[in-house]
C-alpha cells in the first residue's frame, strides 16, 4: 500500500509565497506613499524628479518618543482595600513570580523569582503604588535593577530571585494603607 505524498511542504511553500508577495507589496505602497509625499527628500522618486536625499523616510510626523518612566495602567486602575498589597497586571506577568509582599510605615518589600529562563537578569523595575484608605491611588515609586550592578561571577546559574524594597514617599506616609505592585520592564538574555 503506497501512501499519498506529504502536502505540509506544498502548504508551506504556499504561505511563504504569500507571506513574500505582502511584504513586497507593503514596500511598494510606502516606497509609492513617499513618492507622492511633497515633504519626503527621498531618491526613490528618481533623479528625473529633482529631489534627491536618504532612500528611507526616517521621521514619522504625529509619532512621539515616550517621556518619562514606564506606567502601568493597572496601577491605576487598582483600589486595594486598606492592609492589602496586591499584584498589578503588567507585560511580564507570565516570566515572574511575587511572593512575600508586605507593606509597612516606610516602604513595601517583597521577592520576584524570574520564571522564563534561567539567563542572566539585565533590566528589572519593580513599580509601586500607595494607595489611602479609600483605595484612591496616592503616588508610586520603584526598584530599579540593572544587569550593570551585578558583582558575581560568571559561573553557574545566574540567581533568579530578586529582593525589592519601594520606599513609600515620605510626603504621603501618614495616609498610605495599601499598595499594588507591578513590573513595567523586565530584560534578560
Amino acid at each position: 500500500m503506497t501512501r499519498a505524498p506529504a502536502r505540509r511542504p506544498a502548504a508551506l511553500l504556499l504561505v511563504l509565497v504569500l507571506v513574500a508577495a505582502a511584504a513586497g507589496a507593503a514596500i511598494t505602497w510606502a516606497v509609492g506613499r513617499q513618492r507622492d509625499d511633497p515633504a519626503s527628500t527621498s531618491s526613490a522618486a528618481g533623479p528625473a524628479s529633482g529631489r534627491s536625499g536618504p532612500v528611507v523616510k526616517t521621521s514619522l510626523p504625529g509619532l512621539v518618543a515616550p517621556a518619562g518612566e514606564p506606567m502601568l495602567p493597572s496601577i491605576r486602575a487598582a483600589h486595594p482595600a486598606a492592609g492589602e498589597v496586591v499584584a498589578a497586571e503588567g507585560p511580564f506577568d507570565d516570566r515572574f513570580t511575587l511572593t512575600r509582599l508586605r507593606l509597612d510605615p516606610v516602604r513595601v518589600t517583597g521577592s520576584l523569582t524570574v520564571t522564563s529562563d534561567v539567563s542572566e537578569l539585565l533590566d528589572l523595575q519593580v513599580l509601586v503604588g500607595f494607595y489611602d484608605r479609600r483605595g484612591r491611588l496616592l503616588g508610586t515609586n520603584r526598584y530599579v535593577h540593572s544587569g550593570a550592578e551585578h558583582h558575581g561571577t560568571d559561573a553557574g546559574t545566574p540567581s533568579e530571585v530578586v529582593r525589592f524594597s519601594v520606599a513609600v514617599p515620605r510626603s504621603q506616609r501618614d495616609r498610605v494603607a495599601s499598595a499594588a505592585v507591578g513590573v513595567p520592564v523586565l530584560v534578560n538574555e
